[in-house]
């Protein structure tokens, strides 16, 4: 580690007195923690670096397990596990490379460099702890590493957490962890948590031929969740001309006769015979298809609404076969989804 992180770290790798007695080289004892935080596609592309180059580089260098969500989503979860001192090393690292690329993004303006931002996910039941009585703990961990801190007042959607975001220089970030580690540590977390997961991108619509239609990248498939659209079925009324070229619309009548007619295309579904197709999936790709307990061809049977099934490993056979049924929409948007996969 280059000595400018090097420095900062051993002044605050000092446990305080509640936390017991210090390691014979005075930094914190090996308690494994899990720290997570919310980040941006452009913020996470920072920390991969070139082949993976950057986050190879930062695992090694801390001894920390760095995991990074999967793209699906604008939001990506990257989640950082170790010991105190290896997650202080992990976030130095991090927080560095965010400060380099904001110094490089001002160099030869007049435009002063902004600070580093961070977003933390927290327990919403150890954020009392971390606020403090009056908000004295939150105004101590402020003094003590000259961070800015801000625990947000409403759990993430559908789950049990809280963001705390966290801006400063580098080094200040650093320590502002090492704090948050510290309270971590004396107040775990009370009853079970519902952890924050990022909602997967919304797809743009295209209205044509009396149907909704998504587009991921170049394609275009029936859209396959519109049921949280349906109260918008009523405005179809509202608005009954022929959308022409050159018919100056609004996003929102866009969005609504879209909705209106997906409806209609979801009562039609309904009576529309089932269709069947087969893909066959190399063995080596099939765990890509499945996931991780089945996780992700749940969620390729909850999207599109399909039935799928891959079939049993054959002996000598490198090939598993995937058979969809459903209704011609449904059958559709599965194919994309694996394909995708």
């Amino acid at each position: 580690m280059a000595s400018g992180v090097e420095a900062p770290l051993k002044s605050i790798y000092h446990i305080p007195h509640q936390q017991g007695p210090l390691t014979p080289n005075g930094v914190a004892p090996a308690v494994t923690l899990t720290v997570r935080l919310i980040m941006q596609g452009k913020e996470v592309g920072s920390i991969i670096g070139k082949k993976g180059d950057n986050i190879k580089k930062f695992r090694e260098e801390s001894g920390a397990k760095i995991n990074i969500s999967d793209g699906s989503s604008p939001e990506r979860i990257v989640t950082v596990t170790g010991c105190t001192e290896s997650i202080l090393k992990a976030f130095s690292l991090v927080a560095q490379k965010f400060e380099d690329d904001l110094q490089a993004s001002v160099t030869g303006t007049n435009v002063p460099k902004p600070p580093v931002t961070l977003r933390l996910i927290v327990p919403a039941s150890q954020c009392g702890s971390l606020i403090g009585k009056g908000g004295s703990k939150i105004k101590d961990i402020r003094e003590a590493t000259g961070a800015s801190i801000q625990v947000a007042s409403d759990m993430l959607p559908n789950s049990t957490e809280r963001a705390v975001t966290i801006s400063g220089t580098a080094e200040a970030l650093t320590k502002c962890i090492y704090q948050i580690c510290c309270v971590m540590m004396e107040s775990p977390p009370k009853g079970a948590t519902i952890p924050y997961r990022p909602k997967q991108a919304v797809l743009p619509l295209l209205f044509s031929g009396g149907q909704a239609y998504a587009l991921p990248g170049q394609y275009a498939l029936p859209h396959p969740d519109l049921s949280k659209l349906q109260h918008l079925a009523t405005l179809q009324h509202a608005s009954t001309a022929p959308l022409l070229p050159g018919h100056t619309t609004s996003p929102q009548a866009w969005a609504s006769l879209a909705a209106a007619n997906s409806v209609r295309s979801l009562n039609r579904a309904a009576v529309t015979p089932s269709s069947t197709a087969e893909m066959t999936v190399s063995n080596e790709l099939i765990g890509c298809i499945i996931g991780k307990g089945g996780t992700k061809i749940n969620e390729i049977r909850q999207i599109s609404g399909a039935i799928v099934k891959v079939s049993n490993t054959e002996e000598g056979s490198k090939d598993r076969t995937v058979t969809i049924t459903g209704s011609p929409a449904a059958v559709n948007c599965a194919q994309y989804l694996i394909n995708a996969r």
